[in-house]
């Protein structure tokens, strides 16, 4: 392989973790936001767990977090505002990001 493969194989593979890893965090972070709602509506244990999953399996309707924001606030849109649900979602990301980053 010459110099010239390795490097484009190098930056493939560079593309190809940090999408993987913008991924788990994306889903880290529905799952955190999840369990923060569940909170909110009175739920604990595997109910909480479960309503989480729900959460994270609503990131796959549509690209983009907004699919995540709306079932949020239609589930919990009467117990806080657009801004707080919104402002939890770039918190959350940030957390999300640094647990990922404890993990390796």
């Amino acid at each position: 392989m010459s110099t010239f493969d390795d490097r484009e194989s190098a930056f493939e593979n560079k593309f190809a973790h940090d999408a993987e890893m913008q991924f788990r965090a994306e889903a880290r972070r529905n799952k955190l936001l999840g369990l923060w709602a569940a909170g909110l509506l009175g739920k604990t244990g595997d109910e909480a767990t479960a309503y989480a999953m729900d959460v994270v399996k609503a990131d796959f309707e549509e690209a983009g977090h907004e699919d995540v924001y709306r079932k949020i606030f239609n589930d919990i849109g009467h117990l806080t505002d657009e801004a707080t649900i919104r402002g939890k979602l770039d918190t959350l990301m940030g957390e999300a990001k640094a647990q990922l980053m404890s993990e390796l």
